[in-house]
Parts: C-alpha cells; sequence; structure tokens
C-alpha cells in the first residue's frame, strides 16, 4: 500500500470515528435532577418568549423524561393539517398551513442537526387501510431521530425560547406524538455513512493508483 493510499483509508476511518462520537445514540440516561433542571429552562423560555408554557405539553415532555435509557429513539409524528393556518392575531404570515410549516421546519432543522438529530423520514398519506371508526385521516407522518432523550428535552427548551412553535400549531389541526425503539430497520445512518465513505476511500485509492501515486 502506497503512503497515499494509507493517508486517505486513516483520513476515511478518523473521519467516520469522529461523526461516530457525534451521533452518538449510547449515553447515560439523565437523573431526576437533570430532568427536573431542563423542565425548568423550557418554563424559563417559554415565558422569557412572551407565552407561558402549556401545562399538558409540559406533562407530555415529562413523560418521554420518564422513560430515558441514554440511548437514541426515533418520534413518530402523525401530522393532519389546518384547512388554513391559524396564527395568533397580528402575525401577518398569510393563512396557508404548509408555508407555516415550513417556517417551522426551517428554524427546528438546525437546532435538531447540532444535536446529531436528524429526520429520517417524511411521507404524505397516499390513502387508507385499518383505522378506528370515525377516525380523522392523518395528511403527513415524519420519523425523528433523537440522540436521547436528553437532547430532545434540550431541543424543546431551545424551540421554546425561540418560539418557533407557533409556527407548527398554526399550521396543525392534530397531531399524533410518540417515541419507538427500532428493533428492524434495514436503513440506518451509520450504515449508510460508512458505506459512502468506504466508496469514496475506494475511488481515492483506484485515482491514486491510476496516477502513479
Amino acid at each position: 500500500m502506497s503512503i497515499s493510499v494509507a493517508v486517505l483509508v486513516c483520513g476515511a476511518l478518523s473521519s467516520y470515528s469522529a461523526f461516530l462520537l457525534w451521533y452518538g445514540g449510547r449515553g447515560s440516561p439523565m437523573d431526576s435532577a437533570e430532568v427536573e433542571s431542563i423542565l425548568e429552562r423550557v418554563r424559563r423560555n417559554a415565558e422569557a418568549a412572551g407565552a407561558g408554557p402549556d401545562p399538558g405539553l409540559m406533562g407530555s415532555i415529562r413523560e418521554v423524561a420518564g422513560g430515558d435509557d441514554g440511548r437514541e429513539f426515533v418520534m413518530v409524528n402523525l401530522i393532519r393539517y389546518r384547512e388554513k393556518a391559524a396564527y395568533p392575531p397580528g402575525r401577518g404570515l398569510g393563512d396557508d398551513p404548509h408555508a407555516a410549516d415550513a417556517r417551522y421546519n426551517r428554524a427546528v432543522v438546525p437546532l435538531l442537526l447540532k444535536r446529531a438529530c436528524v429526520p429520517v423520514f417524511l411521507g404524505r398519506s397516499a390513502g387508507r387501510f385499518l383505522a378506528p371508526e370515525g377516525a380523522e385521516p392523518w395528511d403527513c407522518v415524519a420519523l425523528v431521530r433523537y440522540r436521547s432523550r436528553r437532547d430532545f428535552l434540550e431541543f424543546c427548551a431551545e424551540v421554546a425560547k425561540d418560539r418557533a412553535d407557533v409556527h407548527k400549531w398554526a399550521a396543525i389541526e392534530a397531531t399524533q406524538v410518540f417515541p419507538v425503539r427500532a428493533r428492524l430497520g434495514l436503513f440506518t445512518v451509520r450504515l449508510t455513512l460508512a458505506l459512502a465513505i468506504a466508496l469514496l476511500a475506494a475511488l481515492g485509492s483506484i485515482l491514486l493508483a491510476s496516477s502513479g501515486a
């Protein structure tokens, strides 16, 4: 193996190792004191932004925190849009619910990515099969991978500070959100990135070999 190829392989391995450290997913669980500290920050941030924390939402966040084992999970979001966006008076942002949802996504995706939390699936309903009698249909399904429940709570605290959720609730008529832990999956970010880095390293090695480096 030439020195150039060895450097390329070491660079690829170092890049993947750095990614694994950032991506995480196997941390330590929060204790009750840490949970209460972050929840208090959610409350303070919401109040500072001019909106008191919703008791029902705070209870739901606490419930998610109660199942913490320090490991990654996926949050399932079932979404039904309003016919017209319902912003608080004086916002002047129009009544398109999809435009409101796009504003929410633009605000929160950077907050997710800096915590190695990534959307892994987004799809629109293509019909119905089995559903309880009288149940309203969902318009959209979104799956978001969170590095840990700690990261989820930290994300909630930052959203409360920025009031990005005003766009979400303007867009959405109803939603059901719940965490799941993968038992079987044919797609993983770790494997996909590993294959991509391996492919790039292989192509680089071929190019170096053909150039005689």
